[in-house]
């Protein structure tokens, strides 16, 4: 069992002023960490060590974003298919996430970073969501970057549960069906306030959404790098940033 570390956390004066972004750069960065596994196995280990070295890309990515002044970095952290992996997998990813949660405390207070989160995570394991609860109320106030842990997290799972939000307050009578719109199915989604990403990375070379943000990312920017999650510094985050500020977005216009 993870061993709970009782130190205070950093008081405010220790904590960076937020950071403020270029004109041009993403406010929201999305990322689908990938390719753990399969780099743990170029390597000759076993697919666990893949996770582990990958949370410390998780640590450098956010507190680059916290320098770079972006405003949200929203990680695919553990989503509704990961359950079907190995028994012996999930728990250490279970174990990994406690870890983090504990570990990173002085990290995001010093780099005033934002803890949130979206999905179900009423779904992990109790000390995972003892550990959460900890570390979101720790941070609450800090106005840094937002860091949103995507956990038993499902984009078709938030579209339905917002479908019966919505649904029921159809029969409530406290909306008419003409009147739904996508303002409407937006405040019935998991964070109503989140921007949508202006800017989606994926790591390790796949082409392909796998179930994340499916509403939010309608007209972000893609950018794939063959990369795998574990390997990914504060440089590959700079070129995709650099990349996207050469893109003109259009919104389906001219």
């Amino acid at each position: 069992m993870t061993k709970r570390k009782t130190e205070a956390a950093p008081q405010a004066e220790t904590q960076k002023r937020p950071a403020e972004a270029r004109p041009g750069d993403p406010r929201h960065v999305a990322i689908i960490m990938d390719g753990n596994g399969r780099w743990a196995r170029t390597k000759g280990w076993m697919r666990v060590k893949g996770h582990e070295e990958g949370a410390r890309a998780v640590r450098e990515t956010t507190e680059a974003c916290a320098q770079m002044g972006i405003e949200q970095l929203t990680l695919y952290a553990f989503s509704t298919e990961n359950w079907r992996r190995p028994k012996h997998e999930v728990a250490f990813l279970m174990g990994l996430l406690e870890r983090y949660l504990i570990d990173e405390r002085p990290t995001i207070m010093r780099n005033n970073v934002r803890l949130t989160t979206i999905g179900h995570p009423e779904g992990l394991p109790e000390s995972c969501q003892r550990e959460l609860r900890e570390t979101l109320a720790m941070s609450a106030e800090n106005r840094g970057v937002n860091l949103c842990l995507a956990l038993n997290y499902g984009a078709r799972q938030e579209i339905v549960d917002a479908t019966r939000r919505i649904a029921q307050q159809v029969r409530r009578a406290e909306i008419e069906p003409e009147d739904i719109t996508e303002e409407t199915i937006r405040k019935a989604l998991y964070q109503p306030t989140m921007r949508d990403p202006d800017l989606l990375i994926r790591t390790a070379g796949e082409m392909r959404i796998s179930n994340f943000l499916l509403w939010q990312i309608s007209y972000s920017e893609l950018w794939v790098t063959a990369v795998h999650w574990p390997e990914f510094r504060r440089e590959h985050l700079e070129a995709a940033i650099a990349d996207y500020r050469k893109r003109e977005r259009r919104y389906g216009g001219l």
